[in-house]
């Protein structure tokens, strides 16, 4: 039977009043979560049995005598705890240790989820370590951090966790598209998604043509310094200059290019930009 709060509170008050001056129960010193184990106790006739924990008590009526018996998933929270065995001409208290058992479970986070190519440590990943009943495992314990590529690249860290946590920064691939961040510890894994992107254009080139009297304005295929296709719906900028005035227009790139029109102004000096990045500059002279 388990109790909560102010019952708890008289509990600890007994077991403090108990601990200094009765006859001891030889638990062990350290016991696992969720180890079974027994310990024995002397007299004779029926006691009780209190066991005060982190967030809770156990009750259990038993024989002394007899040996006690805790089966595996009796004490799953890590902490201290004071027992305390109340009946036949004496009162007999102990005191122990729950440790955290090997990790079942990791909390797993990955930043960011989204992030341009070719970021050296761009993107960082954080791990918690938890045994199966959620306690903070606190031993130091080698941690794999594998991040994986669409182009079969793979970077691969090992970092020992300490008081139950394991960090690391890799860096983002240079060919855009998903990647799988995995963390592991034994047989234990979490694995994250995350979204490269290309980066900035590397370089805008545009040609221009007549068209009645327009001037028709196209770019080459716009790609970033790695070589991966700009995004559909990024910005490129078209800009006329003629006798001190300028008209601008912005396009989004569309199957890998921008396109536009605009009028046919001999000696209009024509520039093209995405960004901070500058393409060429063209003067029209009619198509000549």
């Amino acid at each position: 039977m388990r109790f909560r709060t102010p019952f708890l509170f008289a509990l600890a008050l007994l077991a403090y009043s108990v601990s200094a001056q009765s006859p001891q129960l030889h638990f062990p010193q350290r016991v696992e979560a969720g180890a079974a184990f027994s310990i024995p106790t002397s007299g004779s006739g029926a006691a009780t049995l209190y066991i005060v924990g982190p967030g809770g008590a156990l009750r259990r009526k038993i024989q002394l005598g007899t040996s006690l018996a805790f089966g595996a998933d009796d004490l799953p929270n890590a902490g201290h705890y004071t027992a305390v065995l109340v009946g036949g001409s004496s009162t007999q208290s102990g005191q122990f240790d729950v440790v955290p058992s090997k990790p079942g479970r990791l909390s797993f986070l990955a930043k960011p989820s989204r992030l341009p190519v070719n970021r050296a440590t761009g993107i960082s990943g954080v791990v918690y370590l938890f045994d199966r009943f959620g306690n903070l495992a606190l031993d130091p314990q080698p941690v794999s951090f594998d991040l994986s590529d669409g182009s079969g690249r793979t970077q691969s860290r090992t970092q020992a966790s300490r008081n139950g946590v394991a960090w690391v920064r890799m860096d983002s691939a240079v060919k855009a598209g998903p990647a799988t961040f995995q963390a592991s510890v034994a047989n234990v894994r979490e694995k994250r998604i995350v979204q490269q992107v290309p980066g900035d254009p590397c370089s805008i080139r545009m040609t221009a043509r007549a068209s009645d009297q327009k001037v028709v304005l196209e770019t080459d295929p716009i790609r970033d310094c790695s070589g991966n296709a700009v995004p559909d719906g990024t910005i490129v900028s078209f800009t006329e200059t003629y006798q001190g005035s300028q008209s601008t227009v912005d396009v989004p790139i569309k199957r890998d290019v921008a396109r536009t029109e605009l009028p046919a102004h001999n000696g209009a000096v024509i520039s093209v930009a995405s960004g901070i990045v500058m393409g060429n500059e063209i003067r029209w002279n009619g198509g000549l």
